[in-house]
């Protein structure tokens, strides 16, 4: 398929930070473009979009003026992988652009990232979660920021067998997320002795009406329905679960992947008591909350969740590394840009201090929270109460288990 004409016009929309100095003073300065591809017309479009451009601009603004100009381009992959593929080799050929961040849809990642790789510029994920990004295709020019499929199944997954739901049926997108997120997820349940009823697999992204499928679940005798879905198809999953009766009959939903703006979405009448992981939280403590104000500040009808803080924090991290190797270099090789990033500890307000292993992967812990009650929540965004930790290390797959080229035996 080709790309469409609405996609490759809204990669030419630019936007120049650090570009305030006249004319005259700023001939000479080096420039760093960072292109943020995502879904903004979607199913992804509040777990990315606008909102994640918002933070990588932030972060920009946060960086300050360091000796180089900084300009962020914005485009919609339209969560299609020739698309997003397209855009890239676009943005880098013609453009000049020196790393392609965000990118949502893991299928369009893994595309994504294969053009950074023989282009040998960076691709600095915020919010695609297949382990193959860090696993099996791992690139020395792809960083995975703060959560994968993994750790959603380590942490909710667990957690739920944990509380008794041994037994599962998966109601899983057909590409290469779900399928992961269905594969991490069926390993934690049966390491912990429980059991896998079955799995409905349906077409991405165009499927509104999930009632067939819920049935299935309903009537496969398992204890707990696994979503292993994102955006608006887990928040029209779980809506319809609710329709149906599911949670009323005993069922226990477990969105593996769930946001904050999802949670808004649905309504904590719908929401409340569900059990989910994310790595940031803008309640957590006062660095968390000084971050949020900002970023709400930009976008007020959407405050910032994982993904879009994973965006901030890998984009400001990149942008230290850059002052560190110097412009010239980062601009020259992608790759000792994302070796320099792995070299220095990560520290922003979002996600705290951390680090960046080998495969790519940020190591941050990740939080188990439980959606509040209607009657517990003080603000429009107070919708999370934290049930437990799980540590950084714990977080991300074992290296061993990779598969990742990059690590020597």
């Amino acid at each position: 398929m080709q790309a469409t004409r609405r996609g490759l016009m809204a990669a030419s929309t630019a936007i120049g930070l650090g570009g305030a100095l006249p004319r005259a003073r700023a001939q000479g300065r080096p420039k760093i473009r960072i292109g943020v591809l995502n879904d903004q017309s979607g199913p992804y479009r509040d777990t990315s979009g606008l909102t994640s451009i918002a933070c990588v601009e932030q972060a920009v603004q946060d960086f300050g003026d360091r000796g180089f100009d900084i300009e962020v381009l914005r485009a919609d992959h339209q969560n299609k992988p020739d698309i997003g593929a397209t855009l890239a080799r676009q943005w880098i050929d013609r453009d000049g652009v020196d790393v392609i961040a965000d990118v949502p849809t893991s299928s369009v990642a893994l595309a994504v990232a294969e053009v950074c790789r023989q282009k040998d510029r960076v691709h600095l994920n915020a919010s695609a979660t297949s382990v193959a990004l860090t696993g099996e295709q791992c690139s020395p020019n792809t960083i995975v920021w703060s959560f994968d499929t993994y750790m959603m199944a380590a942490s909710t997954g667990g957690a739920m067998v944990k509380a008794g739901g041994d037994s599962w049926f998966f109601l899983t997108a057909d590409y290469a997320f779900g399928h992961s997120l269905e594969e991490q997820t069926t390993l934690k349940v049966k390491a912990a002795g429980g059991t896998v009823k079955g799995a409905a697999r349906y077409p991405f992204p165009d499927t509104a009406d999930f009632s067939g499928f819920i049935m299935r679940a309903m009537s496969s005798g398992a204890k707990v329905i696994g979503l292993a879905n994102a955006g608006l198809d887990t928040v029209n999953s779980v809506k319809q679960c609710y329709e149906f009766g599911a949670m009323q009959r005993g069922m226990k939903v477990a969105p593996l992947l769930m946001f904050l703006s999802d949670v808004k979405a649905l309504g904590l009448d719908i929401a409340q008591g569900l059990v989910l992981t994310e790595s940031f939280y803008w309640d957590l403590n006062d660095r968390t909350r000084r971050f949020a104000e900002k970023i709400a500040a930009r976008t007020p009808n959407n405050w910032p969740a994982q993904s879009h803080a994973s965006a901030y924090g890998g984009a400001l991290h990149y942008l230290k590394a850059v002052a560190d190797l110097g412009p010239a270099e980062a601009k020259r090789s992608g790759a000792a840009t994302v070796a320099r990033m792995k070299a220095m500890p990560t520290d922003d307000d979002a996600f705290g201090p951390g680090r960046i292993r080998e495969d790519g992967r940020g190591l941050f812990p990740a939080y188990l929270f439980q959606v509040k009650k209607p009657s517990e929540s003080k603000a429009p965004w107070d919708l999370y109460t934290l049930l437990s930790t799980l540590p950084a290390e714990q977080a991300a797959r074992p290296l061993a288990e990779t598969g990742c080229r990059m690590i020597r035996a």
